[in-house]
């Protein structure tokens, strides 16, 4: 086989990126650096071809802007999650020509895996998209975790209290998973926006990380007689119990 049949037998193999931007010089300029990266680039310009994209090619990822034509890039990501496309863990990073914190925690929260402030550096890009397929890729393979009467099932994430399902939005069931790995440690909320939410004080607030434990409570201690799974460390920060 030549070197050039076998580059092309290569790329075809590689993984599947859509990179959904109506801005057609983004899209050309993220395809170069991508595609240098040995990802294989599939394009949409506006939400719904996006959805539609998600389902004939099954990416391996989405490199998703947020302000779109037709289907804005907040629904794309809500049809996501809500399983309308085939695959609800899909992996996204979003894209905002805004830098506004709103925006940035109503993209985390509805389950971006990462999240970029236009403009920004192809590169970044490139090394972003790498370090979240490492992330899906390892979530994947991690094993189921049981706590107490919490078991957190990292592939299809899943979570069960006494072997009933918690419906819990991606950066709870995210931030509870960290804890029960990482078991009797304390975090502060700086680690946690940190490793949870790979942010930091500079784009999120700690209240950010205080309302997600809050949620966890309603939904884990609705019973006042169940011991607390989560603790709060006074002046130092949060960890789950492993006597829940």
């Amino acid at each position: 086989m030549s070197q050039i049949a076998a580059e092309h037998a290569s790329h075809a193999n590689a993984p599947v990126v859509l990179v959904v931007d109506d801005d057609a010089a983004v899209r050309t300029v993220v395809r170069w650096q991508l595609d240098d990266a040995g990802f294989r680039v599939v394009e949409a310009d506006d939400g719904p071809s996006a959805l539609r994209r998600i389902q004939e090619h099954r990416p391996t990822l989405v490199v998703l802007d947020l302000s779109l034509p037709g289907l804005g890039g907040l629904d794309v990501l809500r049809s996501v999650r809500g399983g309308q496309t085939g695959r609800s863990d899909l992996p996204v990073i979003v894209l905002s020509g805004r830098s506004g914190e709103s925006d940035r925690i109503v993209g985390l929260d509805l389950g971006a895996d990462d999240y970029l402030v236009k403009p920004f550096s192809p590169g970044e890009l490139a090394a972003r998209v790498r370090s979240v397929l490492r992330r899906s890729s390892a979530d994947a393979g991690e094993e189921a975790v049981v706590v107490g009467p919490l078991r957190i099932e990292p592939a299809s994430r899943r979570v069960l209290l006494d072997g009933t399902d918690v419906d819990l939005t991606p950066k709870e069931f995210d931030l509870l998973s960290f804890l029960a790995t990482h078991p009797r440690h304390v975090f502060t909320r700086p680690q946690l926006l940190d490793r949870v939410w790979h942010s930091s004080s500079d784009w999120l607030g700690e209240a950010t990380v205080t309302e997600h434990v809050h949620r966890l409570r309603l939904k884990l201690e609705r019973e006042p007689s169940r011991p607390r799974i989560l603790l709060t460390v006074r002046g130092v920060g949060y960890q789950l119990s492993d006597e829940a």
